[in-house]
């Protein structure tokens, strides 16, 4: 088996997001890697192989691909329309416009595809289209671009799509629709100078749009992996060897790339590649009701989520509401009945009573037992059962219920314990005592084993406090119902968890807490730099939103004898325009003037943030407008 992922790094969303940053998109995606790598470790994700699409490998790769299925007579040159930007100068690909979804009204589509209904778009298509970049309505030119012809796979990705029984009715069903539908050419290049040049004669100011690049990353991943361990053809056996089996775990709204994009790029090879066996297909998570949104800050984000608790937190707690079949919903109740109960009182309470009874009455020894009844030899079996039911679950991907099932052990370790009362038969029948505690013990291993792929680090830690060798852990099912011997010494006893304390509202506060804490400490300026600061009063005289905007308004602000300037300001989801009108509020007066939307803001307001609370900053008594801030 070889696990690949990378970070997805060409395309539209990198290089607006590196414009609007005023840096190179190669030092975002540099920075952005190394963050998601850090946090891959942090959660305990472990990868065979975390590439990149920056990689010189997948670069060639990918350029090496398309000349070869474009020898194969599946990509051919057209004109056509494509909207421009008559500010920026440039054609508009896909998160370079945005504009309102044609077939489902969603007011915020991308011009490549529809977040809502999953659609792939004609940009030219969308209603009241605008740049994203300076918010300029845009015109529509025509332009040469390359099509992968995607129709002449329709009859291959019907056969495959229905004879294809591993595939989820999500995943199968909107791959369906969309072939009964009719595929189209799509477009494989893009005017965009950030990504990957297309290695097509004529096409050298073109870039390879990125999903038809970045799906061809776990083809290129494989080949990475096996030629730094020194066996640069092994990864062959894994994409053309008939008993190799893909699997891609995605969100549904990437269906259409990973069953027809994928698939059709690897079929036009003519080469043999073996097609995804299965593409395992989430729902959508929402948050306490909501869709997440940075900008509207709903969400819960991973690197925020370690400042609160620890990863296995929050591995458990979204393994067990994972959206396999329907959208679910995170709230902070679920979050602390997660960890509360099913964690802390279940799992871990009946841990810590098996290891505090053999520390205190069998010197923390494993107890030699003789002559198990009935109900012990029952339980035992019980626990094995589930060990296969887990492994069975995970093999059917059906991780919700294989954390149940997981679960569901220590609940009959905590149901053994109370039936057989170990605290009273030490006394009376000792025995009975040390054969129960060495029935709970081979509990609390099996537990150690299945717990891994849900909650690795308490796994971890709790191997370690069974005193066991490394080497018999790590993915070996077996393990699990293998007897820890007669005179094993186990460690003390520690807690594995903490309760979740505070209300609901008391985790959000925390939540905004650490945002408000989020952003590293401003270096200390001289007094002489402050000054260059000329900060003074305005008044607001004229407050109005912005076409196509949802946060920004276009104010008019007097400033006395320094004149009326216009600001550009991010405050209209947490002001109406005319409760702004009239009022006295600080502004940075010297500012460079920037292009906003494709509006000129001269001058800047100041406000205060207090996680969803803003406030602009105004003085406490009037004083005439263009007064200066001392």
């Amino acid at each position: 088996m070889v696990f690949v992922s990378g970070s997805d790094e060409h395309g539209t969303p990198i290089e607006v997001e590196a414009i609007r940053r005023g840096i190179h998109p190669k030092e975002l995606v540099d920075r952005n890697h190394k963050i998601v790598s850090d946090l891959l470790e942090r959660y305990g994700i472990s990868l065979d192989n975390y590439t990149r699409t920056e990689s010189p490998l997948h670069k060639e790769f990918v350029r090496r691909h398309h000349l070869k299925i474009y020898k194969n007579g599946y990509i051919f040159t057209k004109e056509t329309e494509l909207p421009y930007c008559p500010k920026c100068n440039r054609f508009l690909p896909d998160r370079f416009v945005e504009g309102t979804c044609p077939y489902c009204g969603y007011g915020e589509a991308r011009g490549d595809q529809c977040d809502r209904c999953g659609r792939l778009l004609d940009p030219t298509k969308l209603v009241n289209p605008h740049c994203t970049i300076c918010g300029a309505e845009p015109v529509i030119r025509r332009v040469k671009h390359w099509y992968f012809d995607m129709p002449k796979f329709t009859g291959q990705l019907l056969d495959y799509i229905k004879s294809n029984k591993q595939l989820p009715d999500n995943a199968r069903n909107f791959s369906l629709k969309l072939l009964q539908e009719g595929l189209k050419p799509r477009p494989i290049t893009r005017d965009t100078k950030w990504g990957i040049p297309a290695p097509f004669e004529g096409a050298e100011d073109k870039t390879i749009y990125g999903w038809f690049e970045n799906v061809l990353g776990y083809v290129s991943a494989t080949i990475e992996y096996f030629k730094r361990r020194g066996e640069p053809e092994r990864w062959r056996e894994f994409w053309f060897h008939r008993e190799a089996k893909t699997l891609f775990f995605i969100g549904k709204d990437n269906i259409p790339f990973h069953t027809l994009i994928l698939p059709a790029l690897l079929l036009a090879t003519h080469e043999g590649y073996n097609l995804p066996w299965n593409v395992i297909t989430n729902e959508f998570l929402m948050f306490q009701g909501q869709k997440f949104s940075k900008s509207r800050r709903v969400g819960v984000w991973i690197d925020e989520a370690l400042r609160l608790y620890p990863a296995d937190y929050w591995r458990y707690t979204l393994i067990s509401i994972r959206p396999e079949t329907r959208d679910t919903n995170f709230t902070w109740k679920v979050f602390i009945e997660k960890v509360n109960s099913d964690l802390n009182d279940t799992l871990g309470n009946f841990i810590h009573r098996t290891f505090k009874f053999i520390n205190r009455y069998f010197g923390s020894v494993v107890p030699e037992p003789k002559n198990l009844d009935e109900v012990d030899e029952a339980t035992l079996n019980a626990v094995r059962e589930k060990v296969d039911e887990v492994a069975r679950r995970l093999e059917a991907f059906r991780l919700q219920a294989a954390a149940r099932e997981f679960l569901e052990i220590s609940h009959i370790g905590n149901r053994y314990l109370n039936e057989k009362k170990p605290w009273r038969s030490i006394k009376e029948k000792p025995q009975e005592a040390a054969n129960t505690l060495y029935v709970a013990v081979q509990i609390v291993k099996a537990l150690a084993v299945t717990m891994h792929p849900f909650i690795p680090f308490t796994a971890e830690k709790l191997w370690n406090l069974l005193n066991l060798p490394d080497k018999n852990y790590k993915g070996r099912w077996a393990e699990a119902k293998k007897p820890i011997p007669p005179g094993h010494r186990i460690k003390r006893a520690e807690p594995l968890f903490k309760k979740v304390e505070g209300s609901e509202e008391g985790l959000q506060r925390m939540l905004e807490n650490v945002r408000s804490t989020k952003a590293p400490a401003t270096p200390t300026i001289t007094i002489e730099e402050f000054s260059r600061v000329d900060l003074r009063i305005g008044r607001i005289v004229k407050a109005e939103p912005i076409p196509k905007s949802r946060n920004l308004l276009k104010l008019m602000i007097d400033l006395g004898d320094y004149g009326l300037k216009q600001a550009i300001a991010g405050v209209a989801e947490h002001y109406k325009p005319e409760d702004l009108e009239g009022k006295l509020i600080a502004v940075v007066a010297n500012l460079a003037p920037k292009t906003i939307m494709g509006l000129r803001s001269e001058v800047m307001i100041l406000a205060a943030q207090d996680g969803r609370v803003l406030a602009v900053i105004q003085p406490d008594r009037r004083v005439e407008p263009g007064s200066r801030i001392t």
